[in-house]
């Protein structure tokens, strides 16, 4: 194939290039002991739940961005954040289809596209994330910090949305550098991080340690303190949709640890297992090469839950598309009167979205 390296020999005989991108695909396992293959969740499965979630997050997120820039106007800062998320969840669903046909065959796209795809989903990982922690910062400020100067950060939230996708970019340069189209003996052609095999595992460790932190942990503190005082604010009001308004905000945090959690945990041992902290032994490297595999479709799910939690739980959104819709006349206003009501949570602060 154009584009790709050859690779003989031994090395790479051994390495699992199946594993997907969340995974750092095809790093080696380190291990001198002879294993079996290990379990490998059905590649054909793994290509069904990709395309279910590429078509769950091109509806969805359309929507949100379709309703979203229809209330121009209208639009909060919270909307702002909301808009740039959908548009990162759009931009990763791009990726879905190559990373499907990738599971079921050999890459068969070409080096530049092995990088383009790569760094797409890798840039969109990082800024969808740290708008879910901007958001929360967002409703946090609203809510708990209502009397505070609200309208002085409206001017401030494009430049914080842009910071953000070029923080993005800059941390997911890398792997520009490193992702290079392989034909290895065993496994075909591959789209495979190679960063060279004597320094392999020290970048793995630095790599990972440096996404965990920017890329999960730093963001969770941020959403759990911030909702967390929300929540205690919002529980201390007499707003008849408090209940509402919480309801939201628990589904926020417990999708995203239910989403991203286990495959950060997951990728934990395995870095620890690589350093030699946890003892590797075939049983359980076969296992949590299984678990890689089905946790990152946890991670992939989050893409497309974010508009069910952000636009169809909440009255708003409903209302917002509901109104669009009568006003294009593809539903008529009595049945917009009747099933279109205002009943949303609106802050002390004035400073409310369309959509939650």
């Amino acid at each position: 194939m154009a584009g790709s390296i050859v690779v003989d020999g031994n090395f790479f005989d051994d390495f699992d290039f199946t594993s997907g991108y969340y995974s750092y695909t095809g790093i080696p396992s380190f291990s001198n002991t002879p294993c079996r293959d290990p379990w490998k969740v059905n590649k054909y499965a793994l290509a069904f739940i990709y395309s279910v979630v590429f078509l769950l997050n091109v509806v969805g997120n359309s929507l949100v961005v379709v309703v979203i820039c229809y209330n121009k106007l209208k639009r909060s800062t919270t909307d702002v954040y909301l808009l740039n998320l959908a548009i990162a969840d759009l931009l990763f669903a791009i990726t879905l289809p190559f990373w499907a046909t990738y599971k079921v065959r050999e890459w068969i796209f070409g080096s530049f596209m092995c990088k383009t795809i790569s760094i797409l989903q890798e840039v969109n990982f990082y800024s969808g994330i740290l708008l879910l922690a901007c958001i929360s910062i967002d409703r946090y400020i609203a809510i708990v910090h209502a009397t505070e100067a609200i309208n002085h950060k409206r001017h401030w939230v494009k430049y914080i949305c842009l910071g953000i996708w070029l923080f993005s970019f800059v941390i997911a340069f890398p792997t520009i550098l490193f992702r290079q189209v392989l034909d290895t003996p065993k496994n075909g052609i591959v789209c495979y991080e190679n960063i060279g095999h004597e320094n392999t595992e020290k970048w793995l460790i630095i790599l990972r340690i440096g996404r965990h932190l920017v890329g999960f942990f730093i963001p969770l503190l941020i959403m759990l303190f911030c909702y967390g005082f929300t929540i205690k604010t919002l529980s201390q009001t007499k707003s008849g949709q408090k209940h509402k308004a919480m309801k939201v905000i628990f589904a926020v945090v417990i999708v995203f640890l239910i989403c991203w959690l286990p495959y950060n945990v997951t990728v934990i041992v395995d870095s620890l297992m690589r350093i030699g902290t946890i003892n590797e032994t075939c049983e359980i490297r076969q296992h949590l090469d299984s678990a890689l595999s089905i946790t990152e479709i946890f991670g992939y799910a989050h893409s497309c839950i974010n508009p069910i939690i952000y636009a169809f739980i909440g009255q708003k959104f409903r209302n917002s598309f509901l109104r669009i819709l009568a006003t294009n006349g593809i539903i008529s206003k009595d049945f917009l009167s009747r099933h279109g009501r205002s009943s949303s949570y609106v802050s002390t602060s004035g400073n409310t979205s369309t959509t939650m």
